[in-house]
């Protein structure tokens, strides 16, 4: 769905209020007041992030050096976690391409991400303090996209994983597909869990490695292509998403 003027923005809390009554402030507070102009008499919806949701009206506006809003609570209500539950394992990519991967990823409704440091990534995200803000980059933009998504619930951006690390983290998922354009079988040939994780693995830009795609294979995981033409790393879990929205329940 198309972002509307309609459609009341989400502002991400720790918890959602107890009462009738709250006070939004911090940085969301101060987006509610500086970027977005917020006025008394307007809706905006709180999200703790886990599912949990509440749909509110300003009664008041405080700007300032530490601006807050004081809220009415009009509704409360839970959007579950799906049944099936997507994993994307995005191979790392240089600039800005990874960063792009994990927003359009959410805007599509995935669960997880799972930076993944392939043999042919570009990007090299050390454990020092490079790696720990790369890290933290992709966090925030997962929970910037979903908020314009309007999501009810952040996808977990979880540590980076060495190919022997996703190899274990395939063998344990319901169902484990890595994107190849080569691959013998289209992803609508596969017969698709109705419940647990699917793990979906998009590879760099140079493409999976022969040792890799072994290793995953030996984990149980499958090949699929998603059409004719071929995907960059940017894109490809997006779309993989896409039809898996349509394919399954999860759209439903």
């Amino acid at each position: 769905m198309a972002e509307g003027d309609s459609t009341p923005p989400v502002f991400l809390v720790d918890r959602l209020p107890g009462g009738e009554e709250a006070v939004l402030d911090g940085e969301e507070a101060r987006h509610a007041v500086t970027v977005r102009r917020t006025r008394p008499g307007e809706r905006l919806t709180l999200s703790d992030g886990a599912g949990g949701i509440a749909d509110c009206v300003v009664e008041s506006v405080h700007p300032g050096r530490e601006p807050r809003l004081g809220l009415r609570l009009l509704d409360r209500r839970h959007e579950p976690a799906p049944a099936l539950r997507v994993t994307l394992a995005q191979a790392l990519a240089k600039g800005d391409r990874g960063e792009l991967a994990v927003e359009l990823a959410t805007e599509a409704g995935v669960d997880a991400v799972l930076p993944w440091r392939a043999a042919r990534s570009v990007a090299r995200w050390d454990d020092g303090p490079r790696g720990a803000k790369a890290l933290a980059r992709w966090r925030a933009t997962a929970r910037a996209a979903a908020k314009q998504a309007r999501r009810g619930r952040l996808p977990d951006v979880r540590e980076p994983v060495t190919t022997a690390q996703l190899a274990d983290v395939l063998a344990e998922a319901e169902l484990a597909l890595v994107l190849d354009s080569e691959a013998p079988r289209g992803l609508a040939d596969v017969t698709l869990p109705a419940e647990g994780e699917l793990v979906l693995v998009v590879g760099p830009e140079g493409g999976v490695t022969a040792d890799e795609a072994a290793a995953f294979a030996a984990a149980g995981a499958l090949g699929v292509r998603l059409g004719r033409s071929v995907l960059r790393t940017s894109t490809a879990g997006a779309v993989a998403l896409g039809a898996l929205g349509a394919l399954t329940d999860r759209w439903r």
